[in-house]
């Protein structure tokens, strides 16, 4: 079961405990001491950068897949910073991401340094609802972009939220590539704790072994290799890049919205629980896929009716920015999350420069 570190960073003692998150989780991705050293600088940048600028925020880390997926090959893994705040917010992001820029009579060398040595930096931020810094390290040093690959017209990404904090969320998200089938998962495994985790692993597994079938054989295929876990529930979205269409199935409580040209709706997943329930149909609901689209997949740590994003600025950005944006607008201290939250989005939009 893969690691998951969710570090609230409320004062400076904080800045140590994100900076081992990021190594322990270089260690998991197989970096080298160089680039276990770069993970370790930018999440010790981006967790000081909380407590300058925001009073206080929390780093995700996780190991992930690349936002873009290679052909022919399996996707490299990388770790995954990011630092989430309700903060003030940055009212000139270009400037903020230059060397030297700074509003709290430091160097301003914090997110200069996390976009240069990063492989994957992006950053979103709005004047009173707060910003969202993310960075990816990968294995190798290599020109800043390259994880993202060449263009395919489809990008993925999420963040991952265990409850109170502990060390394996039950959710998780993945995604694949066979051909011209991209494929992104979003599994949330019964209840919480290990054994959530080993369901939802599972499916992470089972769903890499089936990457060329359509949504309603994967799920089949994932009804097989949960059996005897506790069981999850599952949600698949497909994009066919040479035919242009989106194919959606789901079992259980997984939420999924498409945007298209600027209008959400909702798209259905049937009752049931992948491993436990058998289902002798997998129903899919396929529409047109192209420019401008966006989805959103989320387990049920985020309340039901949440606000759908709708700053266009998010559909240029990085997906895993994306999601985590809109985790954070959707929590609310009147309304504990009592569950882990993973959110993992899909997009058609440009890899943000």
């Amino acid at each position: 079961m893969p690691r998951v570190w969710d570090v609230p960073v409320r004062d400076s003692t904080r800045v140590r405990d994100a900076r081992v998150a990021a190594e322990q989780a270089a260690a998991l991705a197989g970096l080298d001491e160089r680039r276990t050293a770069s993970a370790a600088l930018v999440a010790t940048e981006l967790a000081t950068n909380l407590l300058k600028h925001a009073e206080g925020g929390q780093v995700l880390i996780d190991v992930v897949a690349p936002p873009v997926l290679p052909a022919g090959r399996d996707a490299l893994r990388v770790v995954q910073i990011a630092a989430v705040d309700h903060g003030p917010g940055i009212a000139d992001v270009v400037a903020a991401r230059r060397d030297g820029f700074s509003t709290a009579g430091s160097l301003g060398a914090g997110l200069g340094t996390c976009q240069r040595i990063a492989d994957d930096f992006d950053l979103h931020s709005t004047p009173g609802r707060g910003t969202v810094a993310l960075a990816r390290i990968g294995a190798a040093v290599t020109a800043r972009g390259s994880l993202s690959g060449p263009p395919c017209g489809v990008r993925a990404g999420g963040v991952n939220v265990p409850f109170d904090a502990a060390d394996y969320s039950g959710d998780a998200w993945a995604w694949v590539r066979s051909e011209d089938r991209l494929t992104l998962m979003l599994a949330d495994g019964l209840g919480h704790g290990p054994e959530a985790a080993r369901a939802s692993t599972a499916a992470v597994s089972a769903l890499r072994e089936a990457a060329a079938l359509p949504p309603g054989e994967m799920l089949r295929r994932l009804d097989t290799a949960l059996s005897g876990t506790r069981g999850a529930a599952v949600a698949v979205a497909q994009v066919d890049t040479r035919a242009e269409r989106l194919r959606f199935a789901g079992i259980g409580n997984v939420g999924a919205r498409l945007c298209r040209d600027g209008a959400w709706r909702h798209l259905t997943s049937r009752p049931g629980i992948i491993g436990v329930h058998r289902h002798a149909t997998m129903r899919e609901e396929e529409t047109e896929w192209g420019p401008g689209r966006l989805l959103i997949m989320h387990s049920d740590g985020l309340p039901s009716r949440w606000t759908p994003p709708s700053d266009a600025r998010l559909w240029e950005t990085d997906p895993a920015v994306t999601a985590a944006v809109t985790m954070r607008d959707a929590s609310s201290s009147a309304r504990p999350v009592r569950d882990d939250t993973a959110v993992a989005v899909l997009t058609s939009g440009p890899v943000a420069a």
